[in-house]
């Protein structure tokens, strides 16, 4: 059972998490140690062991989470607002300025390297990331639909799920190559197709 902590005690163990982290992403996992983590935060080893009794274990699993919140952190207010053609645009260069600035290196998939083999927690942390931000795009495909610029056969849940996979595929590209490009495929053909469809069933209408 998770423990409820005071309004001062969240903003500590969000200090360490955020401080975590910071040193993660400048050394990698496998060279940060706790004592890297208390001098960078300021916090004693018994304030540490406070809010993560189980140790570095149960800290990278909450850095892990922050890791993924900060991943559709990162995409708003675009991934929120996917109300137009516009909208989707911009979410679309978001996300290829997101990982142009990320390059090669994934500190979440670099996290979820270590945890995921030890820690049930790993596949949570990933299958809540993927379920919140799929459910995000059909949310903004059904609004679409409902302004007649997607086609209204279209199934939002399956469209949405091809279109995460096509960003997830270019992202392991991009770890894997350091080439953008696949990125961009993914997400211009399947928001092209999202667009033509709904192109089509306008002409149709207007023929009627």
């Amino acid at each position: 059972m998770t423990r409820a902590l005071t309004r001062k005690g969240a903003a500590t163990r969000a200090r360490i998490v955020a401080g975590a982290a910071a040193e993660i992403r400048e050394r990698g996992v496998d060279e940060v140690r706790l004592e890297d983590v208390m001098a960078h935060t300021g916090t004693s080893k018994g304030q540490l062991f406070h809010y993560f009794p189980n140790g570095k274990e149960e800290l990278l699993l909450a850095v892990a989470q922050h890791e993924a919140d900060q991943v559709l952190t990162d995409q708003e207010p675009m991934l929120s607002n996917l109300t137009s053609w516009p909208a989707w645009q911009a979410w679309r260069d978001r996300l290829i300025e997101r990982y142009l600035a990320q390059g090669v290196k994934c500190p979440l998939n670099g996290l979820l390297g270590q945890t995921g083999r030890r820690a049930p927690g790993a596949q949570a942390i990933v299958t809540g990331l993927m379920w919140r931000w799929q459910e995000a795009i059909a949310v903004g495909i059904r609004h679409m639909q409902s302004s007649g610029d997607i086609a209204p056969d279209v199934d939002a849940d399956r469209a949405s799920a091809a279109l995460l996979a096509g960003i997830q595929g270019g992202v392991l590209l991009l770890l894997s190559t350091g080439r953008i490009d696949h990125l961009e495929a993914a997400l211009d053909l399947t928001i092209d197709s999202l667009r033509a469809g709904g192109d089509r069933a306008t002409d149709s209408l207007s023929r009627t």
